[in-house]
């Protein structure tokens, strides 16, 4: 996606990743899962600070953004910059990317799509930052403007955890695993 200038991608510089990646086949389909995993995130309004990089995001990924070589729709009347906004700006690249694998169908991949796990209790990170998109949930605002909303899906973690915490009564591993988390991110799993 134009981001690292001829050199390999590495991690966490200047290339757009995804916490965990997996595939599956459904319906006959091989599919491809791109997963972001946020549990304390939270993002303040856009700061003229971040607008600095702004040239270089639009020589990156302008042609990367708008259907048709993109996942967002054209018809939606916005800018590249109104993306260019922390937590928007992440979900962007990462639909993008799935967008990409999936139209080179990267390892035989038919269906690319992007999970974002995160928990409820987490209002800051749902608040929309970007002061040019619709106000709202900002997996709700982003999902509706994809061309196709179905590649991006978000659930909650005590949504995506709820049959593991079932089944830790009954699988020692697993009990521990939950036990785990439940330490370290105890409002991941209320409510």
């Amino acid at each position: 996606m134009n981001e690292c200038g001829g050199r390999a991608p590495q991690r966490g510089a200047n290339a757009t990743n995804a916490d965990a990646i997996v595939r599956v086949r459904r319906g006959g389909l091989t599919e491809t899962i791109l997963i972001e995993w946020k549990y304390t995130e939270s993002y303040k309004q856009a700061t003229q600070r971040w607008a600095a990089g702004n040239q270089t995001r639009l020589e990156r990924y302008a042609d990367l953004i708008f259907a048709p070589n993109g996942p967002v729709r054209a018809d939606c009347g916005l800018a590249p910059e109104a993306f260019f906004h922390e937590p928007v700006y992440q979900l962007l690249r990462q639909q993008m990317l799935a967008y990409q694998m999936q139209r080179h169908r990267e390892d035989g991949a038919e269906r690319v799509r992007v999970l974002h796990v995160s928990p409820a209790q987490n209002t800051a990170l749902h608040r929309m930052t970007a002061p040019g998109l619709p106000e709202g949930d900002v997996f709700e605002v982003f999902a509706n403007l994809l061309e196709h909303p179905d590649t991006f899906t978000t659930v909650t973690t005590n949504r995506m955890f709820a049959p593991l915490a079932r089944l830790a009564d009954t699988d020692t591993l697993t009990g521990e695993w939950i036990s785990q988390l439940k330490r370290r991110y105890p409002f991941a799993f209320d409510g």
